[in-house]
């Protein structure tokens, strides 16, 4: 699939110097002098797109659900007034006449209609023929396929100026994030499509203005191509997501500590020095590899062991035993035990399918 050819509003932003792509803008448009006033902020920074959400899906009703179609004569008006190309969310096909009616120059699908392909696929059906880019939020669940059959649809209808947009996923555990960023679904999305620009939206992985910067940064340092940054005038008193948005002049500055990395080494000695270094990593995953081959070999002994004996598969203190030693041992060597646990999380499930598979064996 080929994305954004050179005309492309994504291409265009991200040539030369101009990237990375910085979208900016508030949660919902509350107010024509809410827009306005933010919008003027926003002219005087290096912002490339002006978002506001018109529509706004929420968990239960009677809460505040958008301002609506009347949104979208505010977003003309931006346009008119301080020359910003404007941003909107679609949810359905009403929504895709309705914006682009009204001239808005990029549309994107949220995360609570991309995990739903009915819906992505009545607003691929709105988009046939016409030629606006669009972005596409990941769904809200951690599912790398409904992302991909998203992308594919709005393809399929012929929108090839498309990027993707990383707002983190919802979670039952407890984090200092509102969703979790889950960053090895968006990097596999990103082998998926390598010329799809992603973007991520740290206000909605975030949840708290205070971790806008660290989380953007983050994004850029694993390659993202911009980010997209809800912002209010006043965000204590805004009528949704309050605690995620940040005033123009704290958008401005994380703007200016923001720092762009370099795609590649540009020294010799630096190339030489990387390559030493990846040498060594393969010869350790290597090691790793042995010793999961080892580790594998003593789970099917022990497998076959419990078979003779009678005794079932799983040993519930005997994993809790290992699921808390090996958290600790991580802590001594100065590793993340999270990290430690979720890797043995996948240990154990393999564990379990080959004594599983070993008590089976000669069964009939």
């Amino acid at each position: 699939m080929k994305f954004n050819n050179k005309e492309s509003f994504f291409t265009q932003v991200l040539a030369g110097e101009q990237g990375p792509l910085r979208i900016a803008g508030p949660c919902s448009a509350e107010s024509e002098e809410q827009v306005m006033q933010t919008a003027q902020a926003l002219a005087k920074q290096p912002v490339h797109l002006f978002r506001a959400g018109i529509w706004k899906p929420r968990s239960r009703p009677n809460s505040f659900e958008g301002i609506g179609y009347k949104g979208l004569e505010w977003l003309r008006q931006v346009k008119q007034e301080f020359s910003l190309k404007v941003t909107t969310e679609v949810a359905n096909a009403k929504h895709v006449e309705e914006a682009l009616k009204y001239g808005i120059d990029v549309l994107w699908i949220g995360a609570r209609t991309t995990v739903n392909p009915f819906a992505v696929q009545e607003i691929a059906d709105a988009l046939q023929g016409v030629q606006v880019p669009v972005m596409v939020k990941n769904p809200v669940n951690p599912d790398l396929a409904l992302w991909i059959g998203a992308i594919e649809r709005i393809y399929n209808a012929g929108v090839t100026d498309l990027a993707a947009i990383h707002r983190g996923f919802s979670s039952y555990q407890k984090s200092k994030y509102r969703n979790a960023p889950v960053w090895q679904i968006p990097i596999e999305l990103k082998a998926h499509f390598q010329n799809l620009p992603i973007i991520v939206d740290p206000s909605h992985i975030a949840g708290n203005r205070d971790l806008i910067f660290p989380v953007s940064q983050k994004a850029l340092d694993l390659g993202y191509d911009g980010v997209m940054i809800e912002t209010h005038p006043d965000p204590t008193n805004a009528l949704s997501d309050a605690d995620q948005q940040v005033t123009p002049a704290k958008l401005a500055e994380i703007f200016e500590k923001l720092q762009v990395r370099k795609t590649n080494y540009d020294d010799a000695e630096l190339v030489n020095r990387a390559e030493e270094l990846r040498l060594q990593i393969d010869a350790a995953d290597h090691d790793i590899i042995a010793a999961l081959a080892k580790r594998m070999a003593l789970v099917e002994q022990i497998g076959e062991y419990k078979k003779q004996n009678n005794v079932q598969v799983l040993q519930l203190e005997r994993w809790k035993e290992i699921f808390r030693t090996r958290a600790d041992w991580a802590s001594e060597a100065g590793i993340d035990p999270a990290f430690v646990e979720e890797l043995y999380k996948l240990i154990h499930v393999e564990s379990i399918r080959k004594q599983t598979a070993v008590m089976k064996d000669g069964i009939k």
